[in-house]
């Protein structure tokens, strides 16, 4: 994938992440990058796992929301940003990490539910960065040194120094440059699983769908509407601020024939000291829908809507 995609147009970063399984990671030997997971929000709910690869690492990158909440396990340099300066920050890690420094980037709860297109993004820097010609270019006149005739006093000095830190410092960065960089993804723990355990909705009888993403929503809409209203499973949602938040998700339930009785519960800041969870009927929570602004909505971006079935 190229560093240049349209998220309306495609290709999307999630589908990259995805085209393939994880190759085999000897993470001694490989140095992978981590895409770690950070969990909701609450330092108690990161996997230390999770925080060992954020301490360990060189550069840190992540949205500054989600870097705030792991900085204080970490002396990495951080390279925080928002959707603007996303790809900058994320050019300049994937720059850094094929100069050998360790990198981790950090995303909210788990990156397999709802951050593939986050993974995707850093997985194209690292090897966008990794094959690109300035990296070839240093191999080039490193290897060019390397096998240039020098005279004995210089070659006697080349000995003497080939054994120190800085000398394997850089033949690391060098054999680093030369192959593909992995990236490995180490889960974290999700709101959808806290927003399950809070509502009781069983994974195995709960329809996962993600808004929270760019691009279109219509397939997603409509697995969503087939889960409520055909299949009769639970919902857990992800909405997307803020054009398809808790009440327009209920209105579109209702116009596509939901039971306006149904249970709906908005889960807002699950394992933060502000966790609310607000109790609706879908008919209720319907009556909030509409705008496409924050001030629009009573609820935060920080929400997973769970919608109930009867259980006898």
């Amino acid at each position: 994938m190229s560093d240049e995609y349209d998220l309306e147009a495609g290709p999307d970063p999630a589908t990259f992440a995805a085209a393939s399984s994880e190759p085999v990671i000897d993470e001694d030997a490989d140095e992978p990058v981590y895409a770690v997971g950070v969990g909701p929000g609450n330092p108690e709910y990161l996997t230390p796992r999770g925080r060992r690869a954020i301490r360990d690492a060189d550069v840190v990158v992540g949205f500054t929301t989600v870097v705030e909440f792991v900085e204080e396990f970490t002396d990495a340099d951080l390279l925080t940003c928002g959707y603007k300066d996303e790809a900058d920050a994320l050019e300049e890690f994937g720059r850094r990490v094929a100069a050998g420094e360790s990198g981790t980037a950090v995303a909210m709860g788990d990156p397999n539910h709802s951050g593939y297109q986050f993974v995707g993004k850093v997985q194209d820097a690292v090897e966008q960065s990794s094959t690109s010609p300035d990296s070839h270019a240093r191999q080039d006149a490193v290897e060019r040194v390397s096998t240039s005739p020098a005279s004995q006093t210089q070659q006697d000095a080349v000995e003497q120094s080939s054994t120190s830190p800085d000398s394997h410092a850089r033949q690391d960065a060098i054999e680093r440059n030369s192959t593909e960089i992995p990236v490995r993804v180490i889960p974290g723990i999700s709101s959808l699983q806290m927003a399950a355990s809070r509502a009781r909705t069983p994974m195995e009888d709960t329809e996962f769908v993600t808004l929270h993403k760019s691009g279109d929503l219509e397939a997603d809409m409509a697995r969503l509407a087939s889960a409520v209203t055909v299949d009769g499973r639970h919902a857990l949602v992800l909405p997307r601020p803020y054009d398809r938040m808790p009440g327009d998700l209920a209105q579109f339930l209702l116009e596509e024939g939901a039971d306006p009785d149904l249970e709906a519960l908005v889960l807002e800041k699950l394992t933060h000291d502000e966790e609310e969870i607000h109790r609706f009927t879908l008919g209720e929570l319907s009556e909030h829908a509409g705008g496409s602004g924050e001030a629009d909505t009573p609820f935060s971006d920080l929400v997973v809507l769970a919608v109930r079935q009867p259980v006898s």
